[in-house]
């Protein structure tokens, strides 16, 4: 049997029961590999109701920086009975199994490496609370995967004296149960029974490992939001208690006067009608929800369409249709949010790939909202918002200004600016506003979601709506113009072939990118980062004979949205979905497009790489 021998590029999996305490010791093994200076990208797969269900924690470890799922396991840490089949399964030939032998189980294959520890049984021994023995069985396994794997002692010491300071009974039990796991691995096991090694490097360099949920928060603080009305709903949840937190830090006179606003609402109509109320009141205002959320609030995201309130919702996509998959990540609510409420309605989205351009989307889209006065989503997903991530250090101008766009004050009123509320003065289409009080006398009107003129006055007269439509119509191109344009990347050797994706897909997109290119299949890649789309994106199309649409969902939205938008040939467009719930493969990219280009190569009418 050939092992599998790696020194800083391998991928862990741990299978645990949720409730059990094993996702800290997990996340303490991640950061131990992150602090010797190698790049880590951990999963974590948990259930979406009740304790005692099955948890999957999966670490891909990549001195090469790859922070996307890389696909296959490595090494497997099965350590729930409820799922050792399967577990067992995704073991790659020559990798390893690493399981509590406390009661010997055949795992069936002969092409790993098995090693068993009694882990249940060395802490049943040990430990006489039945709490105690569950907590430190996990770090017990810790310390045994540290010894096999080298990874420093040390460093998991120093982070559990970061954990438990001013908790010294805590550390001393957690170092205790490490360090019998080392020795038991020691004594028993023998280092050389896993060919995955950790080495030390310097390879994080100034990244910060932080998740995509607390970087919209803190997104938003800066952005200059004041006002947050919300619902908990998985996985969006963390994004208001964390905005909660920052504001408490931040926004908090030394008097203990809070300059904010946080409402946990009764539901997602309401937190939507709060900030639509904010938002026309001048606030800077926002809602973090997922797709169900989302649904609820079709009606108010009309009006604040049809209004032209501006406000912002950041959608942390799970699965779906319905309740769906809570704890599953897709890309599956573009269709949703592009078009949310009936009638002729369109929404600006934005699309983060990783917790830096969360942290930057969630301020610009505060900044898109206001200039053009209408609501603006920022689409993260489970994948990215739950997950910790290494990305760049969050950055901010100190003299960057806040884009309120066209609000009149009462000097412009006074010296005899013109107000028309839903006029296009400028030819941008975007309209001039006023804030309630501006003006005892000037700058008034009435706010709607029914027809109206330009001068914001009832009227069903069809060439009013008509006017209102079209000129709404023009300001959803202004939009394509500042929003986040595209990311292009062009292929080493001229190529017909290119590839769209956004979002999340984009660490495995990377690592399929250079995979193929290595296979001499060469693709010009364009990463959306926004929608409306602009003109880049229908010229990358056109400039290609077939184009591979890579996104997380099952019908493929985005190509939709290209197809609807953009009057895209259908047939240039080829999709590659990916939708079960859990985060798209670096192989299932390159296995799909690998395939579709030798069917393009066969065909008569398809084109060579």
């Amino acid at each position: 049997m050939n092992r599998i021998e790696a020194t800083n590029d391998f991928v862990i999996k741990f299978a645990n029961v949720n409730g059990s305490g094993s996702a800290s010791a997990n996340e303490l093994f991640a950061r131990a590999i992150l602090r010797m200076g190698v790049p880590v990208a951990p999963r974590n797969i948990f259930p979406s109701n009740i304790q005692g269900l099955p948890t999957w924690y999966e670490l891909r470890v990549s001195e090469d920086g790859w922070l996307g799922r890389r696909g296959g396991i490595d090494l497997m840490v099965a350590m729930n009975p409820q799922t050792w089949a399967q577990d067992v399964k995704e073991i790659e030939p020559g990798g390893y199994l690493f399981y509590d032998s406390t009661k010997a189980i055949d795992c069936g294959r002969k092409d790993i490496t098995v090693i068993g520890m009694p882990a249940t049984a060395i802490c049943n021994g040990t430990y006489e609370d039945a709490r105690q023995r569950t907590l430190f069985k996990n770090i017990l396994v810790l310390g045994a995967l540290a010894e096999l794997m080298s990874v420093e002692l040390g460093v998991i010491e120093q982070l559990f004296a970061e954990q438990y300071k001013g908790k010294e009974k805590l550390l001393e039990g957690n170092v205790r149960a490490l360090h019998a796991g080392a020795s038991f691995a020691r004594e028993h096991l023998g280092q050389h029974q896993v060919g995955l090694k950790v080495k030390r490097a310097d390879k994080v360099g100034p990244r910060i490992f932080v998740d995509g949920n607390s970087a919209s928060a803190l997104g938003m603080v800066y952005g200059g939001a004041t006002v947050c009305a919300w619902y908990p709903i998985t996985p969006s949840s963390s994004v208001a208690e964390t905005f909660q937190s920052y504001c408490k830090k931040f926004r908090t006179t030394p008097e203990g006067e809070s300059n904010y606003a946080i409402v946990q609402a009764e539901d997602e109509i309401a937190s939507v009608g709060m900030i639509l109320g904010a938002g026309w009141n001048g606030a800077r205002a926002f809602t973090a929800t997922s797709g169900p959320g989302v649904s609820l609030m079709t009606e108010f995201l009309g009006f604040g369409y049809f209004a032209e309130v501006p406000f912002t919702i950041i959608n942390v996509q799970r699965g779906g249709p319905s309740t769906g998959m809570p704890t599953r990540t897709q890309q599956a609510d573009l269709l949703a949010c592009a078009y949310a409420s009936h009638g002729d309605t369109k929404h600006v989205m934005l699309f983060p790939e990783d917790p830096h351009e969360c942290f930057e989307f969630s301020a610009t889209a505060l900044d898109l909202a206001d200039r053009l006065q209408t609501p603006v989503f920022v689409m993260s997903d489970l994948d990215i918002g739950m997950n910790q991530r290494l990305s760049e250090p969050f950055h901010w101008d100190d003299a960057r200004r806040y884009d309120r766009g066209k609000v009149l004050s009462a000097a412009d009123l006074e010296a005899g600016k013109e107000f028309a509320r839903y006029k296009d003065l400028d030819g941008d289409s975007i309209p001039y506003r006023t804030l309630p009080g501006t003006h005892p006398k000037l700058g008034s009107y009435f706010t709607r979601g029914s027809t109206h003129n330009a001068q914001a006055v009832y009227s069903e007269a069809g060439s009013d709506y008509m006017y209102i439509a079209d000129r709404l119509q023009r300001k959803f191109q202004t939009a394509a113009k500042i929003a986040p344009q595209p990311a292009v990347r062009a292929a080493e050797k001229p190529t017909r072939l290119g590839v769209i994706y956004f979002g999340s897909t984009s660490g495995a997109m990377d690592e399929a990118l250079a995979h193929l290119s290595a296979n001499d299949i060469h693709l010009d890649a364009m990463r959306i980062r926004a929608f409306p789309f602009p003109q880049a994106v229908k010229d990358f199309i056109l400039a290609h004979d077939a184009v591979f649409v890579v996104e997380q969902n099952r019908d493929g939205q985005l190509r939709t949205l290209l197809v609807n938008e953009l009057e895209i040939d259908p047939a240039r467009l080829r999709k590659i979905l990916h939708f079960d719930g859990t985060p798209i493969t670096a192989r299932f990219i390159a296995a799909a497009i690998t395939k579709q280009v030798h069917e393009l190569a066969v065909s008569p009418k398809g084109v060579q790489a």
